[in-house]
């Protein structure tokens, strides 16, 4: 809402000290004859009694006796670092009063939940800036996200760059006042008596009447859902409100808190994330603990922008998104294609050597398959609309496993012949919304290297150990080697998204689990991230620059073999059910790609490349040795081109550096007299007088081990 008038309501709440000058007050007024130390709280008069809570703490756990009253600030009067507090699970805001029996555990600023809190507290700092210079703009949502915020606005002119340099300039005013962050409890009517100027927040507000606030829109969570509705309000030192806004918390003590920050870019957004509502302005922008890490930030998003795939696919001419085709639909150009098909022919021939049968499933089915497997109606944002065909509605897959099933159930199986393990390159189509279409790592249509074990239930941890064996020998052949896990689980609270007994996702929860922590990897839980049909370890790999991508998933899946009817034949005779195991290597072709290109920064290790050796005569003399020397590569199956162009030989050098080649060889009188090459790195290190066959043996070696240069 607007800034509040200056007879707007003035605060009496207690607040924590927001500096550290200020505690030293506070701690000098608190050291008279009527404060206790054990007590941590000065007596006012009124009734007091004593309370017990734990106190966690660098790893260890203490009791601890407070009295009514007493707030968790007091219990970090001396650590500057702690913004917030976690009471019995709870992310609180420090003016939090302590009960008996809580567990209190101080917030880092610098750590996963105290940069959200950081970063949220920073996004209500630049509504309030945009509302005091735009007192048109309209609220929308604006959460923390991965390294930053935004906030959404109903303007009617877009932002520009002179509008993020005046808005960071009175945020910087906002900082510096010190308003101190205070929640208050409200109710539905009052809030939205209070809020009758913002219609996007009324609108959240009805939405947690229905119970569906929270999965109304991203970030949407953090303005409203279960439980009571709070209201913060930011206020002077006088006690004046200067600004409010419909939030959960928590929220740092106050705006001076905000150590560094920096507003990123503008764009547009659909409210809601619904391309049918009403288009909106989000203002990006990041917030760190210090201006030390904000600027080791930048520097990331500096070398990030360096390795974009979009662009660096363009400048190597590697794959294109033609309009023509449409959104998020990519063409592989001729070296494109090279790195996709290494990538295609390496992980068929892993799938092989691992058990794996090959198979091969269309690319559209009837409607009544997908019902069967489940994945309709779960499933049904995400597909393509239906076609309708001689009276049928048949859709564009967006999944394998239903047509994989129906393999497994087109004869009778037995006992002797599980696991029975099935893979194919299956081609999926998936409506991806056009904000979050992305380059090569979000797409529309893409290829999996899908594969599904079926497997007896006692089968299922070792086969679980076998695809995670896999998976992570794939990593490390392409050069990602630092990874963790993740575990992916139902959120118990919204059991109608998901199919199963609770046995049967304990029993699948608990394979996964025991054999992720067999790898002595760190295990994550992702609570809520399962499928609707099953648990799922994914493996998370840091790139070059640390950047976290999910890659490899394997999924334990109860449900579809009974909504087929799969059975197999036990030993004793009987007719049981298989239990069914996902796994995607790659995740899908397409992703893979795109993080290899920003991993290597196009510069890809030799049995990758497109281009392994590139050929530069000294003359146009030259041309014919090298030309001689490249049908001797070609071969031993080398990849490599001559530079018989015009250009200089220090133009070609030039230009192959460019492109990224791993090696050249270059030759001139002298090497052609003595039948050899000056074999040249990407680095620029040059070795002058190798001989053809040693040459070509470098290079040979290099793409057979899969090193990168």
């Amino acid at each position: 809402m607007p800034p509040a008038p200056s007879s707007a309501r003035r605060s009496t709440r207690s607040t924590p000290p927001a500096t550290s000058t200020e505690r030293e007050t506070d701690a000098r007024r608190r050291s008279g004859p009527r404060y206790d130390r054990t007590v941590r709280f000065r007596l006012r008069g009124d009734t007091v009694s004593d309370l017990k809570i734990a106190f966690a703490h660098a790893d260890a756990r203490e009791e601890r006796t407070v009295t009514t009253g007493t707030k968790a600030w007091e219990l970090y009067r001396d650590d500057d670092k702690i913004i917030a507090a976690r009471v019995n699970g709870q992310l609180k805001d420090l003016s939090y009063e302590l009960a008996d029996g809580d567990e209190v555990e101080g917030v880092a600023i610098d750590s996963k939940d105290g940069h959200d809190i950081l970063r949220h507290s920073t996004a209500h700092v630049m509504a309030q800036a945009v509302q005091q210079l735009f007192p048109e703009a309209k609220l929308g949502i604006g959460p923390p996200v991965e390294n930053g915020f935004y906030y959404d606005f109903d303007v009617e002119t877009p932002f520009v760059p002179d509008d993020l340099a005046k808005i960071e300039t009175a945020m910087r005013k906002i900082i510096k006042e010190g308003q101190r962050f205070e929640r208050r409890v409200t109710t539905d009517h009052d809030a939205i008596a209070e809020l009758k100027d913002e219609p996007y927040k009324i609108e959240l507000i009805g939405l947690k009447g229905s119970g569906k606030s929270e999965d109304a829109a991203e970030g949407a969570s953090v303005e409203v859902g279960a439980g009571e509705l709070t209201i913060y309000d930011n206020v002077r030192r006088n006690g004046e409100v200067a600004w409010s806004d419909l939030c959960r918390g928590p929220h740092l003590p106050t705006t001076k808190r905000i150590p560094a920050f920096k507003l990123m870019r503008s764009a547009a957004a659909y409210w809601r994330g619904d391309e049918k509502n009403k288009q909106l302005q989000r203002i990006y922008g990041t917030a760190w603990e210090s201006k030390e890490a904000l600027e080791e930030h930048l520097h990331r998003i500096e070398e990030a922008e360096r390795r974009d795939h979009r662009k660096l696919g363009r400048d190597l001419d590697l794959f294109s998104f033609p309009d023509e085709i449409g959104s998020g639909l990519v063409v592989f150009h001729p070296k494109g294609g090279i790195i996709k098909r290494e990538m295609e022919d390496y992980v068929r021939q892993r799938h092989i050597e691992e058990g794996f049968q090959y198979v091969g499933t269309p690319h559209i089915s009837k409607e009544g398959l997908f019902h069967t497997s489940g994945h309709l109606p779960y499933y049904a944002d995400t597909m393509f609309p239906p076609m309708e065909f001689e009276g049928a509605n048949y859709y564009l897959k967006a999944m394998n496993c239903p047509m994989h099933n129906l393999i497994f159930r087109s004869r009778g199986r037995s006992y002797r012949e599980l696991p029975l393990r099935l893979f194919e390159f299956g081609s999926v189509y998936r409506y991806e919304k056009s904000g979050v279409v992305h380059g090569l790592t979000r797409v529309r249509g893409l290829t999996q290297d899908d594969s599904h074990s079926y497997v007896t239930p006692e089968q299922a941890p070792d086969e679980v150990k076998h695809l995670l064996n896999f998976v992570l020998s794939l990593l490390r052949d392409f050069g990602l080697d630092d990874y963790y896990l993740e575990l992916s689980t139902r959120d118990d609270s919204k059991k109608d998204k998901f199919v199963g007994t609770d046995e049967d996702w304990a029993v699948a929860t608990q394979v996964l689990e025991d054999v992720a922590k067999e790898t002595g990897l760190e295990l994550v839980p992702d609570p809520g991230g399962a499928a609707f049909y099953g648990p799922k370890i994914s493996v998370q790999a840091r790139d070059a620059i640390g950047r976290t991508w999910q890659m490899s998933t394997i999924q334990y899946d109860f449900n579809q073999p009974k909504g087929f009817e799969l059975e197999f034949q036990a030993a004793d005779g009987t007719r049981q059910q298989p239990v069914m195991i996902h796994s995607a290597k790659f995740g899908s072709i397409e992703r893979f790609f795109g993080v290899l290109v920003e991993h290597y920064a196009g510069a890809f290790p030799p049995w990758l490349a497109p281009v392994q050796v590139q050929a530069i005569p000294i003359a146009e003399r030259h041309n014919e040795y090298l030309e001689g020397v490249a049908r001797q590569m070609r071969e031993q199956g080398l990849r490599v081109e001559v530079d018989d162009s015009d250009d200089r030989m220090q133009k070609k050098i030039r230009n192959a550096q460019l492109q990224k080649v791993p090696f050249m060889v270059i030759a001139g009188d002298d090497d052609m007299a003595a039948g050899a090459v000056s074999f040249r790195y990407r680095d620029g290190h040059q070795d002058n007088g190798v001989p053809i066959d040693e040459a070509i043996q470098r290079v040979a070696a290099a793409v057979a081990s899969r090193t990168q240069v």
